[in-house]
């Protein structure tokens, strides 16, 4: 029997970090997880992975926070 392959995504490689388990990280563990969806997301690319860059790949590429000050805030104030 043959199966169809499903085209893979960046969502179903990429690793997810709430707000609070982001500020538990220190630098190299943040470095280390740039570098990790960076590379994710090229591999994917060249393999034909048609999307613009997720703006959380480019935050973290200028050195930011992949987190924009509204769910930092919305994180804070709206316990689970």
């Amino acid at each position: 029997m043959i199966k169809t392959q499903e085209s893979l995504t960046l969502e179903d490689v990429a690793v997810e970090f709430s707000w609070e388990e982001w500020q538990l990280l220190d630098t190299a563990q943040k470095n280390l997880y740039r570098d990790v969806m960076v590379e994710n997301y090229n591999h994917l690319v060249s393999l034909g992975y048609q999307t613009s860059k997720p703006d959380v790949l480019s935050k973290l590429a200028h050195g930011q926070e992949p987190w924009t000050t509204d769910a930092k805030i919305q994180n804070k104030n709206c316990p689970d």
